[in-house]
């Protein structure tokens, strides 16, 4: 259970920066307000994926 705190916490950062790098590409090619939360959402569901997936591979095999 220990091993897995520093996991949870660079994954809850690197949620975090990829969020901000969204913000950025949003802004920069100025993204209708009414499409932005699709943006986000299919990228959050995607890193989330990702972190999930690392997850397993890295303390369950």
């Amino acid at each position: 259970m220990l091993t897995y705190i520093p996991y949870i916490m660079f994954s809850t950062l690197y949620l975090f920066v990829i969020n901000s790098m969204t913000n950025t590409l949003v802004v920069q090619k100025e993204i209708p307000e009414e499409k932005q939360p699709k943006v986000f959402r299919t990228i959050n569901i995607l890193i989330t994926i990702l972190i999930i997936s690392a997850f397993v591979r890295l303390f369950h095999t």
